[in-house]
């Protein structure tokens, strides 16, 4: 058998003696008491009321995947901006018109109201 195979399966050997040591102490040393509120959800200290199962309305999705296309254009930005003196004028160019579609882009999502969520805003329709 290969010495780096051999080492391998030594290392494979001794991970699954620390996890199996680990996994029957926390058995035999760990406490075994049920108290009423053992099988109740608790998240952040508050005890939740309701179904967790509920429609989530669309405009978080929408918000969702334009913060994704906007979070993307910041880093197409910031590696731009650690090349800037080397790119020269072009590339200045280049990055104020890739901007300007971005805010183009805003501009049309905030008048067309993907970024409004009042339950009294009159209902949008966009095109493409």
């Amino acid at each position: 058998m290969p010495d780096s195979l051999q080492s391998l399966l030594w290392h494979a050997l001794v991970v699954l003696l620390v996890v199996g040591a680990t996994l029957g102490l926390s058995y035999i040393l760990g406490e075994r008491h049920r108290s009423p509120g053992t099988s109740e959800p608790y998240e952040s200290g508050i005890v939740p009321t309701g179904s967790s199962r509920f429609p989530i309305p669309v405009q978080f999705y929408l918000v969702a995947m334009l913060f994704v296309v906007f979070d993307l254009e910041a880093a197409f930005v910031f590696a731009w901006a650690l090349v800037v003196r080397e790119a020269g004028w072009l590339a200045f160019w280049e990055m104020t018109i890739f901007i300007g579609v971005l805010l183009i882009a805003l501009i049309y999502v905030w008048r067309v109201g993907a970024l409004d969520w009042r339950d009294d805003a009159p209902p949008r329709r966009i095109t493409g």
